[in-house]
Formats: C-alpha cells, sequence, structure tokens
C-alpha cells in the first residue's frame, strides 16, 4: 500500500474511532461498509474491504498512534460538601478530628471498623465500633461519640472518604450546628492527630487480628463503659509546647513535663475561658468521676474487661487442622 494512501486510511479511520470512542473493531469495520454502500461515501471504498485484523494492525501502527495521540488531565473531585481546611481552633477545645481502621478480612470476609474521634487541643478522645462504615451502621454511632464528648462540639474534620463526606452526615451535623471541614490536597498532616491515635491506641490494644462483624456491640459496649473513661480520666498525652523562632517559624517540642490526661487539660482549658461544657455537666463532675477509681485500678479493669472480650473472638476462631 503506497505511503500517502495508507495516511489517508489512517485518517478516516482515526475520525471514525475517535467520534465512536474506539468500538470494537468489527463494528468499525461495519461502519465502513455503512458509509459506502448505505450512504454513498466513495472515500470509504477501500476501507469498506478491510478485515478486522488488519484493522488492528492499522491501530497498533506508529502513524495512527501519532495521530490519536491525546492527554487528558486528572480531575479535580468537586465535592460541596465540608469546606477543605484545617480547623484552626485557637487553643479552644472542641474541634474533633474523626477517622476510622478496618479490623482486617478473613478469607474474604470483612472485619469490624473502630471510628477514633479526637479533640485538637485537649486531645479528648472518643472510641467507637460499627460493623460497616455505610450511613445504616454509622450514623446512629455517631450521634453516640458526639454525646460522649464533655464539652459543645463546634468543628468535625474528617478526610474525604465517602463514609464522612456524604449528605447524611452533613444533615446531621448541620442540624447540630457543627462546622465540617476535610483534609487538603497533598496536606497529609490535615487529619494526622486521629491517624496517630489509631496506631497508639487502637493498633495497641485491638492488635491487627480480624475481628468478625458479630462482636461490634460487644466492642462498642466496652468502648463506652471501660476503654474510653479509661484514655479520658487516666491514661496521659503528650502536649506540646511551640516555640517560635527568630524568623517565625513555629516548632513544636515535647518535654516530660507537657505529659498529662485529658481531663487535666480541660482543667487548664477551663481556667483560661477556652471549653465550653455541654448543659448538665461540670468540670467538677468530672474531676469527682475521674476519682471514683486510681489509674491504676481503672487500667487494670480495662484489662480485665478486653480480656473477657478476647476471649470471645478466640472462641469464635476455628481450631487449625492437625
Amino acid at each position: 500500500m503506497h505511503a500517502s494512501t495508507q495516511r489517508v486510511i489512517l485518517s478516516y479511520l482515526c475520525r471514525l474511532d475517535r467520534a465512536n470512542e474506539d468500538v470494537c473493531g468489527a463494528a468499525i469495520v461495519h461502519l465502513f461498509q455503512r458509509a459506502c454502500k448505505v450512504y454513498g461515501d466513495q472515500d470509504y471504498v477501500r476501507l469498506a474491504n478491510l478485515s478486522v485484523s488488519h484493522l488492528y494492525n492499522l491501530r497498533k501502527s506508529a502513524d495512527y498512534q501519532a495521530q490519536r495521540k491525546g492527554f487528558t488531565k486528572t480531575r479535580a473531585v468537586c465535592n460541596s460538601i465540608g469546606i477543605r481546611k484545617a480547623p484552626r481552633p485557637k487553643g479552644r477545645a472542641g474541634w474533633v478530628r474523626i477517622d476510622s481502621v478496618h479490623q482486617g478480612d478473613l478469607d474474604g470476609v470483612k472485619g469490624v471498623y473502630h471510628i477514633t474521634c479526637v479533640d485538637a487541643v485537649s486531645q479528648w478522645q472518643v472510641e467507637a465500633c460499627v460493623e460497616g462504615i455505610s450511613e445504616a451502621f454509622l450514623l446512629p454511632v455517631l450521634e453516640i461519640i458526639i454525646a460522649q464528648f464533655p464539652f459543645v462540639i463546634l468543628g468535625f474534620h474528617s478526610d474525604n472518604g465517602s463514609e464522612y463526606i456524604n449528605h447524611q452526615v452533613a444533615n446531621l451535623l448541620e442540624k447540630l450546628r457543627i462546622e465540617q471541614t476535610k483534609s487538603r490536597s497533598r496536606h497529609s498532616n490535615d487529619n494526622a492527630l486521629a491517624e496517630s491515635k489509631n496506631a497508639s491506641v487502637v493498633r495497641k490494644h485491638m492488635g491487627y487480628s480480624h475481628i468478625p462483624q458479630k462482636y461490634a456491640k460487644l466492642i462498642n459496649t466496652f468502648y463506652v463503659g471501660v476503654f474510653n473513661p479509661w484514655i479520658n480520666f487516666h491514661r496521659p498525652c503528650m502536649y506540646a509546647t511551640e516555640i517560635v523562632s527568630d524568623k517565625g517559624k513555629v516548632k513544636k517540642v515535647y518535654k516530660n513535663e507537657d505529659a498529662k490526661t485529658p481531663l487535666e487539660c480541660l482543667e487548664l482549658l477551663n481556667a483560661k475561658g477556652l471549653v465550653t461544657f455541654k448543659t448538665g455537666i461540670s468540670l467538677d463532675d468530672l474531676l469527682a468521676k475521674a476519682k471514683e477509681k486510681t489509674d491504676l485500678e481503672a487500667a487494670q479493669e480495662m484489662q480485665k474487661a478486653k480480656a473477657k472480650l478476647f476471649e470471645l473472638f478466640n472462641k469464635s476462631k476455628p481450631t487449625p487442622q492437625a
């Protein structure tokens, strides 16, 4: 075939492929035949007798690839739900960050999901557990999570996962007058606090092994009754001290004296007027509840309850064949 003739054939092929978005070769050959026989277009006389196998050879040729070369930019995800920014609590308690972590699969069967919600300033933390992250499971648990915070929630920050960025969650937060924000592109630290708690708290105590979804309610009962009070009343966290250099650069430094429980942090924030407690809840009530057990007694109680919980998980595992 002459080079100029082949270029003409390739141009017609490219034009038809582009218009039909690259349908299969047999369909393109049929369109060639229709163009010639039904519509009388003489430009397609030679293409009407083209074999399907040779059409694919033409598509692989360098001349065809040169004519069809094109670039499509990655499309940004446009979702009007939530404001894409990092929360700015300005030292006030009430701006929480949330993230979910999966408890592994086993033979294609999904495990439970843990929900970590932590205040950005006081590090008051609430753990919850759900069978799945669809709105049917997540919405009731979100209400339970928000109810466990003793202070008013002003902001709710998450990553861009659809389990939190959806109309059902947006309506719930709007009803409670809570600002919803989401992480920005190329800013991996926007939700770093919640992700770090997944590692230092959830994975440390719940491990990585598969836990069947049927135990989600039992785990949630453990979290609400024992685990969350221990975290907030008796487990110390590290709080950074911000040091500003002469050039205005902020550096976070962790000192030994910066260790305190979330409740102790709330005491300091309350003294500065940087926390608003919910109606019917006072700092004195929280302090009295914390003094019901020593730190050691609370930790031992949590460990006993966790051991009983894991006994149930181990009983449900199949016994390995000899």
